[in-house]
Order: C-alpha cells, then structure tokens, then sequence
C-alpha cells in the first residue's frame, strides 16, 4: 500500500511544525506538499528544517502540487476557508482542524461537504473526542433529576491563544445542551448575578503560560458533583489525531465526518 501523499495548510505555524515532523515520521504517509502564508518569515525554507526534523526539500510556499491527496488545515480563519474553496473545486478531501471561525462559517463546510469528505472538528485530540461522548452520557444520564443539575466547564490553555472560550469548550456545552435543554450561557461571573439558574451552562476561560489544552465539565447535583477532566501534555495529542483523522478521511466518500466517526463511536 502507498503511503498517503498529504500536504499541511498551516505548515509554519506551531501546530503545523508537530505535524510535519510527526507525519514526516509516520510510514503510512508522505508530506509532499508545506502550505502557509508568503508573507511568512519561514515561507520559502524547507518545511523539515522549520518543524525541527530532517530536510524534506520542500519548501514551505503556498502552491498545491497535483500529487496531493489530503490535506489537513491547522492555520487561521480567513485561509482555511479560502483553502476550503480550493479543495471543494479540486476533489481534494479535507481534514479541518482551524478554530476560531466567523458565524456562518459553518455553512460553507456543510455546503463543501457535499462535493468532498471532510473531518471537521474543534479539537482533534483522540482523548478529548472520547470525553465528548463520556459527557454525552453523563448529560443523558443526569437529565432528568428533580434536584436539577449545574454545568460549568472549565478550559485552560496558552497564553498565545486568541478565542475565548475555546472551540472545545463549546463543543462540549453544544452537546450537553442539546441533551439537557440548556437555553443560557455564563462566561464569567462578577458582581452579584443572583443564585445560578439550571438552564444556563457556565464557561470559564484561562489563559496561563504554555498550556497546550485542558478541560473540565462539572455536573453538579445536591450532594455530589461528577467531574470529567481532560489534558493535553503537549500539541503532539492533536496533531496525531489529526494524522489518524487523515487516514480515516482517505477511504471515505463526500461527507462531513467528525473524530467520533475516526475513533469508530458514530
């Protein structure tokens, strides 16, 4: 079998360098293709070299070759969906892991999806996929108790990081409220907001030092809480994710897919 010739959107950036030299590694695929802004300091260095591994020569620039068959998108909003354009109008499958998108945004990957496979997800970590479905049943489970239930999620990540709360906070409180009947959402607290209400889902956002990613969801009852925490111990966690979500992508036909369906949960 020959190995998957994948390019990476995003190629100079932090989580762009782990996947390069992660995939680099990886005998089921090949790199052929390191894609990032030509304002860039490091566009037109050799994309190993920039990620801290061997020399691949080639060149971090914002060409396509015509051997690409996948690309994963881990760069910002406005190029990952202008990347998003392209793959829809050359076949190319897609795996998009940017965050941070504009309302609406979504719209376009489901109307994408129509024409190529794409994995699209806010966080591509295996573990926190996992967790998702955990606080799915936690949700299912704890809906109906008389005492009502708190939901509060807790998120800590770098100090670099510019969204707040993150895509992952959010996708777990989307979930938990289409579950659960949530109509209200907290982001913070300060001053004198009353006594909490049970239809609203509280977020809370830290920004501290190097942190590549973290997550809490509290369920609180009368008398007893249930906590699911979730950790990142460094940004390898989502860019093999997004590798295995590649090799998932390869075989599949149009759609819109989520890392529940890589992780075989769907």
């Amino acid at each position: 079998m020959s190995a998957l010739k994948l390019a990476i959107h995003g190629a100079a950036g932090r989580m762009g360098k782990r996947l390069v030299a992660l995939g680099h590694a990886d005998e089921e695929l090949e790199i052929v293709a390191a894609l990032d802004s030509a304002a860039h300091p490091d566009a037109g260095k050799d994309a190993g070299l920039v990620a801290g591994t061997a020399e691949l020569r080639i060149p971090i620039g914002a060409t396509i070759p015509e051997t690409v068959e996948l690309i994963i998108d881990f760069s910002v909003p406005d190029a990952a969906l202008a990347n998003l354009a392209v793959c829809r109008q050359r076949g190319i499958p897609l795996v998009f892991a940017t965050t941070g998108l504009a309302d609406g945004a979504d719209s376009e990957i489901h109307a994408a999806a129509a024409d190529i496979p794409i994995v699209w997800a806010p966080n591509m970590s295996l573990a926190v996929n996992l967790t998702l479905k955990l606080a799915a049943q936690a949700a299912t489970a704890l809906k109906n108790q008389s005492s009502g239930v708190d939901v509060e999620i807790l998120e800590r990540h770098h100090r670099y990081k510019e969204d707040a709360p993150s895509g992952t906070a959010l996708k777990f409180g989307e979930t938990i409220q289409s579950i659960m009947g949530q109509t209200q959402s907290a982001h913070g607290r300060g001053g004198r907001p009353g006594v909490r209400p049970n239809s609203e889902i509280g977020y809370h956002a830290i920004r501290v030092g190097d942190n590549p990613g973290e997550h809490t969801i509290v369920f609180g009852l009368l008398g007893e809480t249930v906590e699911l925490t979730v950790r990142a111990t460094s940004r390898d966690a989502y860019a093999l994710g997004a590798l295995a979500a590649a090799k998932f992508l390869a075989s599949q036909s149009p759609g819109l897919y989520s890392m529940l369906d890589v992780l075989g949960l769907e």
